[in-house]
C-alpha cells in the first residue's frame, strides 16, 4: 500500500474535525473570533489526525490543548469527544510507554476538568448534548461534579480498554501466525532431514552393493590370467561366474532402487549371509568360516544390517587384503551377533604402505562409515584395527540381538 493510501483515512478525519469545530466556533457567540479557541480545535483535529498514525504525538497534542483550555478559560466543545479516538489509539497502537501515559491521563484528565469546571461551562457544555436532566440538575444542587466526573472517564476509558482489548488480540494473533510459521519450517526442515536420509541411505545402499560386486567381478577376472590356455572349462567356469556376480549385482541395485528401506522382499534377500561367502569363495578368494553358537532367524530390520555389514567386510577384504592368504569370517551366536572378518595385509612399514591399505584403516571412508551407520541405527557398534603380528586387518561388529528382544 502507498503511502499516501495509508494516511487518507487519518487525514479525512482530522479534517472532518477541524471543520466541525470550526462550526461550533463560528455559530456560537459563547467563542467569538477570538485565536484560542480556534487553535483548541486545531490541536485536536491534529490530534484525531495522528490518533493511529502516531499515537504518542496525538496524547501529547491532547495535553497540549487542555493546557491551552485551562489558561485561556475556553469552553469546552463538541469535538473535543474526538479525544476518545486518541484513547483508543494510544491502547491500540502505541508503544508501551505511551499505553501507561494514556492510561494515567485518563483519571488525571477528568480531575483537571473537574477542577477548572464551572456551572456556566456545565451548563453550556450539558446543553450542547442535550442532557437536560443533568441541566436541571446542575442548577439545583452542587453535587453534579461526581456525575460529570464520571461521564468523562467513561467517554475516556470505554474506547481505552476496547484498543487494549483490540492490541491484546492483534498480538496473539500474531503470536498464532509466528508459531504456525515456526512449525512450518521445522516441518520443512525435518522433510529436508528426513530426504537426505533417505538420499545417503540409498547412497550407502549403492556403494555396497556395487562395491562388492565389483570387487567379486575384479578377482574373479585377476584369476582368470592363472588358467592355463588349454583349461577351457576353467575359463568358462569363471565368466559363468563374473556374468552371475554381475546379473547379482544388477539385480540388487534395481532392488534398492524400486523398493524402499526395509521393504519384505528385500529384507529376505538379505538374510543369507552364506551367499556373501560363497560369492567370495567363487572369486577365488580361499575363505575360512567359522560360526560359534546356534545361529537363529533375526528380525527383519536386523537382517538388512547384519548382510549390508558382512558384505562391506569381504568387499574390503577382497580389495585391500593379500591374495594368497585367506580371509577368516567368524559369527558368533552368543548374546549379540558379533561378525569378525580378518584379512592379511602386507607387513610394510606404516608410513610405506599403499593408499588402499590406508583407506581400509581409515574410519572417514564410504564403506567403514556406512557399516557404522547402520549399526548404530540399531544400537550396535563396529571396530576396526590393524595388527602387526602377524600383518592384519580386522573388522569386527556387534548387532544387539538382546536388546531387539
Amino acid at each position: 500500500m502507498k503511502s499516501w493510501q495509508r494516511w487518507t483515512p487519518d487525514a479525512i478525519v482530522g479534517v472532518v474535525v477541524l471543520l466541525a469545530g470550526l462550526a461550533q466556533i463560528r455559530g456560537n457567540v459563547y467563542f467569538g473570533l477570538d485565536a484560542a479557541p480556534i487553535a483548541v480545535v486545531v490541536g485536536i483535529a491534529a490530534a484525531a489526525g495522528l490518533f493511529r498514525a502516531a499515537p504518542g504525538v496525538a496524547l501529547a497534542i491532547a495535553w497540549c490543548v487542555g493546557a491551552v483550555q485551562v489558561t485561556t478559560g475556553t469552553y469546552m466543545m463538541l469535538v473535543e469527544g474526538a479525544f476518545a479516538l486518541v484513547a483508543f489509539g494510544c491502547a491500540r497502537w502505541g508503544s508501551a510507554a505511551t499505553v501507561w501515559l494514556s492510561g494515567l491521563s485518563i483519571p488525571a484528565s477528568t480531575a483537571i476538568a473537574l477542577w477548572w469546571l464551572d456551572s456556566d461551562v456545565l451548563l453550556y457544555t450539558l446543553d450542547q448534548v442535550r442532557l437536560q436532566s443533568l441541566v436541571d440538575l446542575a442548577r439545583r444542587t452542587d453535587s453534579w461534579r461526581p456525575t460529570v466526573g464520571f461521564l468523562l472517564f467513561a467517554l475516556l476509558l470505554a474506547p481505552w480498554l476496547l484498543g487494549l482489548v483490540l492490541r491484546f488480540f492483534a498480538r496473539s494473533e500474531d503470536s498464532r501466525r509466528s508459531q504456525a510459521a515456526a512449525e512450518a519450517e521445522r516441518d520443512q526442515a525435518e522433510e529436508i532431514a528426513r530426504l537426505r536420509e533417505q538420499q545417503a541411505q540409498l547412497a550407502r545402499d549403492v556403494h555396497d552393493v556395487v562395491g562388492h560386486s565389483l570387487a567379486v567381478i575384479l578377482a574373479q577376472a585377476e584369476s582368470a590370467q592363472y588358467l592355463d590356455e588349454v583349461d577351457t572349462q576353467g575359463l568358462k567356469r569363471t565368466m559363468a561366474n563374473i556374468a552371475t556376480s554381475a546379473r547379482t549385482s544388477l539385480d540388487d541395485v534395481r532392488q534398492v532402487l524400486t523398493t524402499t528401506s526395509g521393504d519384505t522382499a528385500q529384507r529376505a534377500r538379505h538374510a543369507d549371509l552364506d551367499s556373501l561367502v560363497e560369492g567370495v569363495r567363487a572369486s577365488g578368494h580361499e575363505v575360512l568360516s567359522h560360526e560359534v553358537g546356534v545361529s537363529h532367524p533375526l528380525p527383519p530390520e536386523l537382517e538388512v544390517v547384519a548382510f549390508r555389514v558382512l558384505q562391506e567386510m569381504l568387499t574390503n577384504a577382497i580389495k585391500h587384503g593379500r591374495r594368497d592368504q585367506p580371509i577368516r569370517v567368524e559369527r558368533h551366536w552368543e548374546g549379540d551377533l558379533r561378525i569378525e572378518v580378518e584379512n592379511a595385509v602386507d607387513d610394510a612399514p606404516e608410513e610405506t604402505q599403499p593408499l588402499q591399505l590406508q583407506s581400509q584403516v581409515a574410519p572417514g571412508g564410504q564403506g567403514i562409515d556406512g557399516m557404522q551407520r547402520r549399526l548404530q541405527a540399531v544400537g550396535g557398534r563396529l571396530d576396526v584395527r590393524r595388527r602387526l603380528e602377524p600383518p592384519t586387518f580386522t573388522a569386527t561388529a556387534w548387532v544387539p540381538l538382546r536388546a531387539q528382544a
